[in-house]
């Protein structure tokens, strides 16, 4: 099969007919073998009826539906399971993105070699409450992941199969998928402007917590990728030179004593710094300590992805 394109969605029922007839034209002029997998993401609309009724008619229209609402990441985690493309591609329900773009994405993964190509929505038609704070945010997302793309939150991405089946997205990681794909040994990410439509139906679902969470996300991604394995490194590293800075205040302090005479050294506040350093430096190295060996006694510590093997079984 050439394409499999993974739809997650909650309460769309108005756009998915149109959406599939739009995706099945496509697909259609170019010759492509395709699926569609749409995730139902626990809708309370008639999201999963219409999924039905549109697969009697299009025998190529898969579905999935959670009991309750788990989050796009887990639907897009689902949905790269069952995906048997050779280039997976991500779409939003809302017809914000064009499916006219999927024939151009397939040919740089086929004939360019791309491990991902992730679409750039240069002009968007968003408000302006929600397209400063993703500037921001997608900055913020180049500079930790050393990823230069534009737009790291575009639904419109394709991937070659062996990617998705590389990587597990989870909490709000669907927006580090680059991340994940890069960390996982996939370097050859490119870019794609696509055109960006106003939603036709419903409203968004987003709020302003995806920010924040989207944040929070980026920390733990960046710290896992770099870090997991290894939590020594870190932990051990920063408690050691913090322990350090507190042992050089104790050696000033007791020269002052001894050989100063300098008295009354519990109230000056360099004491309680010194203290301080110590107890954080000594509790950091000892985090790091335990997460090695929580580490070395994981299941997956030798769990490494093979990209080929030759002359063996």
């Amino acid at each position: 099969m050439n394409i499999s394109i993974v739809i997650p969605l909650l309460n769309e029922d108005e756009s998915l007919p149109e959406l599939s007839a739009w995706i099945d034209r496509v697909m259609q002029a170019n010759n492509f073998s395709y699926e569609i997998i749409f995730v139902d993401d626990g809708s309370k609309d008639r999201s999963w009826q219409v999924i039905r009724e549109l697969q009697q008619g299009n025998p190529n229209i898969k579905g999935i539906k959670f009991r309750r609402n788990y989050g796009k990441a887990a639907a897009l985690n689902v949905g790269f399971t069952e995906a048997v493309g050779d280039v997976v591609f991500t779409m939003d329900a809302d017809l914000q993105d064009s499916p006219d773009e999927l024939p151009e994405m397939y040919r740089m993964i086929m004939e360019q070699g791309y491990d991902l190509v992730s679409g750039w929505k240069k002009k968007r038609h968003d408000p302006i409450s929600k397209t400063i704070p993703t500037k921001f945010y997608n900055w913020s997302a180049r500079r930790m992941s050393g990823i230069m793309l534009h737009d790291f939150n575009c639904g419109l991405k394709a991937y070659r199969n062996t990617v998705v089946k590389s990587i597990e997205v989870y909490g709000e990681m669907h927006r580090y998928i680059p991340f994940l794909a890069k960390w996982a040994g996939f370097s050859q990410i490119g870019e794609k402007v696509v055109h960006h439509q106003k939603r036709k139906f419903g409203k968004t679902k987003y709020g302003l917590d995806r920010f924040y969470k989207g944040y929070l996300d980026l920390l733990t991604i960046t710290f896992t990728s770099r870090f997991g394995k290894r939590p020594m490194h870190f932990f051990g590293l920063w408690g050691s030179l913090i322990f350090l800075a507190g042992l050089v205040i104790a050696c000033y302090l007791t020269y002052e004593k001894f050989f100063n005479m300098a008295f009354k050294m519990t109230e000056r506040p360099l004491f309680y710094f010194g203290l301080l350093a110590m107890v954080i430096g000594t509790q950091l190295f000892v985090a790091g300590f335990l997460g090695e060996m929580i580490s070395r006694s994981s299941a997956d510590r030798n769990s490494y992805l093979i990209e080929a093997k030759l002359g063996i079984g």
